[in-house]
Order: C-alpha cells, then structure tokens, then sequence
C-alpha cells in the first residue's frame, strides 16, 4: 500500500503532504479543495510515467481531445495539469509504497527533439511546429531506475511515447459520472473466468434484497450486467437504479485490481446515506479479499460518519483538505479524534 504521499505544483496543489494513509482513505474537503486532483495525482504515480493516463484525467474532467494549432492544442491539454496554471514550474509528486519502496514523478514542460512539417505547407505551419512543445513525465524507483514518457500534439494527432517499464503498483479511477456499461460487463465476465462470478451477488443486496442472481449477456445488442429479482426476466442492472450501477462498478474495480490502488470520486453519489454503513463493510471485504486500497473523495458528512461507524480503526482514516490562501494542507483525523468531531458536530468535510 501507499503510506506516504507528497505532491507539488499540481493543479491546486503548491505543496501537500498527506501521510498515515490506510487500506481505506477517505478524502473531505470543500469545493476546490483538491479531492478529485488528489486522486489523480496517485493515478498518475500509478501509470509510471505514461504519458496516456493525462487524456485520460483530463477526459475523466469532460475535456474531451483538443483539435487545433499544436502549440495551442498542446497547452490545452496540460496546461490545467500545473499549479497556477504556470508551465514553467515542475509538477512533483512521491509516494512510499510498502512494496516497491520511494516513487517519484516529475512533469515537466519539454522541447521535442525533431519536429514535424507537413509536405506543401505554409511558411506559419512550420513556425509552429518549431515552437511546439511536449509534456515530459519522468519517473523513477528503486526497481526501474529513471525513465521518461513524451506526449506531444501534432498538426495530425496526439503522439505518445510511453517508457517500457512495469507498473509499481495497478491503478484505476473511478469518475463520479463516467462510467461503460460494456466494459463491466466485461470485469465481470473475466472474474467469472477466474471463478469469483458471484462476487456482485452480496454487495448488490444490499440496495436490492430481492436480487437472486447476476450476469452479464447481449440481448440488448452489447455486453450489459442484467440481474433477476423474482420477475419473469431479467432486467438491466442501470433499471434498478444509479446506486446498484455504482455498487456493482466499485466491486468490480476493487477485485479486478489485486494489489493495487482503486480511486472514487463522490463515492456516495446514487447511495441513499441509510444504506451508507453497509455499502462500507461490503468495501472493506473486497478490499482485504483482494488486497486492494481505497482512495475516495466525498461531499456527505453521513458518508464520513458511515464508514466511522463500519470500519476498523486500523483500516480507516479520514484526510480532511484544507487551502489557505496558496497553502494547501491534509489533516488526518484519528479514530479518537473522528468520534469527538462528530460528537461536537464539527464540520470535518
């Protein structure tokens, strides 16, 4: 697991250490805080240096692919990555990590080697293209020494040029509102594979007690997770509601990322806040079953107060943001503490 963490001169960020991270981390904080950047931080730490994980925290955002002159399209697509929107200076973010020991990441706003011109072109495309930069994020541990990944935007496409290394630890990011129906049938069906089918079954009875099975098929044309509560067929998982498509989507996430890291923004989005403890102990039973840390970002003072009351101590922490001016900072409520502020009604979100 990540026990330590420190990030600078990313989005909000100037400078922010967040440590005693557990298996469950629990992210407050007001609007603009840092919760959703906090989680992609530790994306991008998990990609080791991928240039592809940034469209893809940027698409998470709604931004989709930027057409455009590549200095400009270029800018677009990173330029929101740095603190004060200012790429001059140099996004760092570090980790220790039990297993694989100090991370680093650095991003960095870099000049291409060789530049690209189209044939027959005017005179301002090649200004362009000899003013055009890249994104450089280079990486470093202990197990793969220092290397560099390139994303750079061309008058035809964006170019990636990921480094040949293995991961530190597997990621994945779970947006508040984006989500493929396809692509959990397919966790599902590969968990099926690897006989844990009937993991969905427990965690989804919780909203749904009359469910009695789950399965993922295509009679409506694509893979969809469909499930039976009793009628005489099956229905589609999204028809039962949005809490039993976000309960399904972070079951599935946490057992189909063993060892590693699953983020959630808004994890109670869809969840009526009575059901709230049980959705934290199913979490916390996938979680130690495959190994996996949870890093989720929420709004609700009943979310915080639920998983207080469903979690050990030991698994459990909550990390309130807080700015001040141009100062970032992380409090870290220990359990004693976490009772007394709830006891008091103090506001910790």
């Amino acid at each position: 697991m990540l026990e330590r963490l420190h990030i600078r001169n990313y989005r909000v960020f100037n400078d922010l250490t967040v440590d005693h991270l557990r298996r469950i981390n629990l992210i407050a904080g007001k609007n603009n805080a840092g919760k959703t950047s906090l989680l992609e931080a530790i994306f991008l730490l998990s990609g080791a240096g991928n240039p592809q994980v940034v469209p893809t925290i940027m698409n998470y955002r709604g931004i989709e692919t930027v057409t455009g002159p590549p200095q400009t399209a270029g800018e677009i697509s990173w330029k929101p990555l740095f603190s004060a929107l200012d790429m001059n200076r140099t996004v760092k973010i570090t980790g220790q990590h039990t297993s694989a020991g100090p991370l680093t990441l650095t991003i960095v706003l870099d000049k291409p080697h060789t530049s690209e011109l189209p044939l027959n072109a005017p005179v301002e495309t090649h200004l362009e293209n000899l003013s055009a930069s890249q994104l450089m994020l280079s990486f470093s541990s202990h197990s793969t020494g220092e290397v560099k990944g390139y994303m750079r935007v061309t008058g035809q496409a964006v170019q990636f040029e990921p480094p040949n290394v293995e991961l530190p630890f597997p990621g994945r990011f779970l947006a508040s509102r984006v989500g493929n129906l396809t692509a959990d049938a397919g966790l599902l069906g590969r968990l099926r594979q690897q006989k844990q089918g009937d993991i969905l079954l427990e965690p989804l009875q919780v909203i749904e007690p009359r469910l009695q099975s789950v399965e993922e098929n295509s009679a409506s044309g694509a893979p969809m997770i469909w499930g039976d509560i009793g009628l005489a067929e099956l229905i589609p998982l999204p028809v039962m509601g949005e809490g039993m498509t976000r309960i399904a989507r972070l079951i599935l996430a946490i057992a189909s990322t063993p060892g590693g890291v699953v983020l959630v923004d808004e994890i109670e989005n869809g969840l009526h806040h009575s059901v709230l403890p049980k959705v934290w102990k199913v979490v916390d039973t996938a979680a130690k079953r495959s190994n996996t840390q949870i890093f989720a970002a929420t709004h609700s003072f009943e979310c915080a107060e639920a998983a207080h009351e469903a979690l050990c101590a030991d698994d459990f922490r909550l990390h309130r943001l807080e700015v001040s001016g141009a100062e970032n900072r992380c409090v870290t409520y220990e359990p004693e503490e976490i009772e007394v502020a709830f006891r008091q009604n103090l506001e910790i979100r």
